[in-house]
């Protein structure tokens, strides 16, 4: 049984620099992360948490627990960075399938 997507299919590296909140000087981010994913640039229509309707260029599977909360910054394997706009754990406990964290990027 799989219980996490496997490492062979996460065939990109990304960059993530975590969102942390708003400081006195705008944004604030924690340190920069590698991580393996496996990255498809597709422009699609998504909803942002708030609700709004935006338009996502990048989206991101890798391995459960990725910390990377909606705003954080991630740099796409080409070197463009771009922020998240929602993130998805996936499980599906007693089934055949891969755990794994969605982001959807702008």
């Amino acid at each position: 049984m799989v219980t996490r997507v496997p490492p062979s299919l996460l065939r990109h590296r990304i960059g993530v620099e975590p969102y942390l909140g708003d400081g006195a000087y705008g944004p604030t981010y924690g340190p920069y992360v590698e991580a393996p994913a496996l990255v498809g640039e597709a422009v699609r229509m998504v909803r942002a948490p708030d609700g709004r309707t935006v338009t996502s260029s990048a989206q991101v599977i890798a391995a459960p627990g990725l910390a990377c909360p909606p705003g954080s910054r991630v740099t796409l394997p080409g070197g463009r960075i771009t922020t998240a706009i929602s993130v998805a754990e996936h499980t599906a406990p007693g089934l055949p399938v891969p755990a794994s964290t969605e982001v959807v990027c702008e």
